[in-house]
């Protein structure tokens, strides 16, 4: 079993569609690891294995993209008959009827779903903690946060809880807890996943894959993609286009590279380790050139269409609940209602302004690398950066700028790490591709993952 944890997603299913192992060996295998290390990470506390070997029976290995591969997925998502809570004590008894459409397309692929990963309230604040579960600790230090707020998903995968994990990202969600744990993910171009809900037209808010590696990402973000008549945001998918892209490894030949994006507080030691990253490109004979799309305005339509969603989302009941919703979302929600005509049609106008911007820029250029966040793991007990400084509510994701300006964008973005922090922390680094570019990206990151050589094996946690 422990070798069998030890395997690659693509490796497993492999096993499986050749029936030289069971999806119960591998829901034994993930069964005992979490069991081995989750007391001291926090990753998945919701568990449904009766429900996964009931469907692992349902299962047409030779015939589906997973074959009956286990996946975790996120906290805010609803699986049938499984609790979701969305980290929120208001909701820590709700047991969803039906699952909703990213949960049916990993299931019509051939996933199994096992575990239920840890999200801090609504997925606001990137750090994974909240008043059901409570903390989600980093395995390279467990006195660290993992990120969020795909932070159990991130940490479940670096520890071997996981082979695949299903995550979102709004504002850096898949991003931030990658580069935080030593693993990839990838945000889509909106429509690439179908996704339903009370904003089916969002192209904000994007569901993803979470993987060890880009294979097992490509493997993923295949069995993910796909057009739905029930998503108001669909694409045609060609199956296997992105693993046959990820194995096709290309050298990008121009890229453009900043460590703060013209707008974001990068620290000096992520500035020092993203030279060392420029540094390794050029060595390899990328053209590199400084500089990135003019983005100010990024702010601006970031803060009002987020706040309008989160009005959309919990406008009805808001009062019945608002004395169980941590203080950001209180003033998250508040923000939403507030806003009047005029500062919603500057917010919408401010997006086309940054997305015309983005997309002239990335005509010239293979790839946009930057960091994935501007600073390195924290302390696990410190809501967000700036709070033990006392930054307010109002100001409390301003510190994910370098990501939440590219979901303005709507470019699609792979995230992979790309070495390690003098402490031994893993540091990651966005890989932004043109304008519904992901198979150029997969082509692209899987020559970028071979030069760097990061080793996907689970670890085990680390407390110092």
């Amino acid at each position: 079993m422990d070798e069998l944890i030890g395997y690659s997603a693509t490796r497993v299913v492999e096993l499986l569609r050749g029936g030289e192992i069971s999806v119960d060996d591998t829901l034994a295998a993930l069964a005992a690891r979490i069991a081995e290390v989750d007391g001291e990470v926090n990753a998945l506390p919701v568990h449904c294995f009766e429900r996964a070997h009931a469907r692992a029976r349902e299962i047409d290995a030779r015939n589906s993209t997973l074959a009956g591969l286990p996946v975790a997925i996120k906290d805010l998502n609803d699986v049938a008959g499984v609790p979701t809570s969305s980290g929120c004590p208001a909701y820590k008894d709700y047991v969803p009827a039906e699952s909703d459409l990213t949960v049916a397309r990993i299931e019509v692929s051939g996933g199994v779903v096992y575990a239920k990963s840890n999200t801090p309230e609504f997925g606001s604040g990137a750090n994974t903690f909240n008043e059901v579960f409570g903390a989600t600790r980093n395995p390279y230090d467990l006195t660290r946060t993992v990120g969020g707020s795909s932070g159990g998903a991130a940490a479940a995968l670096a520890t071997g809880m996981a082979w695949l994990a299903q995550g979102s990202d709004l504002g850096g969600s898949l991003r931030t807890p990658a580069s935080f744990c030593g693993v990839s993910s990838l945000r889509p171009s909106p429509g690439l996943f179908a996704r339903g809900g009370s904003q089916p037209h969002e192209v904000y808010a994007q569901n993803g894959p979470m993987a060890r590696d880009l294979a097992d990402l490509a493997l993923f973000a295949d069995a993910m993609a796909g057009p739905s008549s029930l998503a108001g945001l669909s694409k045609p998918h060609g199956g296997d286009e992105f693993r046959r892209a990820a194995a096709a490894a290309r050298k990008p030949l121009r890229v453009a590279v900043s460590p703060d994006l013209g707008i974001a507080d990068t620290s000096d030691e992520v500035r020092a380790l993203f030279a060392a990253v420029v540094e390794k490109l050029a060595g390899d004979g990328i053209g590199v050139e400084h500089g990135q799309p003019e983005l100010e305005a990024s702010h601006r339509a970031f803060d009002v269409l987020r706040g309008l969603g989160y009005a959309i989302d919990f406008e009805s009941g808001f009062d019945d609940i608002r004395d169980r919703i941590k203080p950001e979302n209180v003033w998250n929600i508040e923000f939403g209602l507030g806003l009047d005509a005029a500062r919603i049609r500057a917010g919408l106008a401010a997006q086309g302004e940054v997305f015309a911007a983005a997309s002239r820029f990335m005509q010239d250029f293979d790839l946009l690398v930057c960091p994935a966040a501007i600073v390195t793991p924290f302390p696990v007990e410190e809501r967000y950066v700036g709070y033990g400084a006392g930054l307010p509510w109002s100001e409390y994701y301003r510190w994910l700028a370098i990501v939440y300006a590219i979901t303005v964008t709507t470019l699609p973005v792979i995230t992979l790490p790309f070495g390690r922090t003098a402490e031994g922390l893993p540091f990651g680094v966005q890989l932004i591709g043109k304008p519904h570019g992901e198979c150029e990206l997969f082509a692209f990151a899987a020559h970028l993952e071979q030069l760097f050589g990061w080793d996907p094996a689970p670890r085990d946690p680390v407390r110092r």
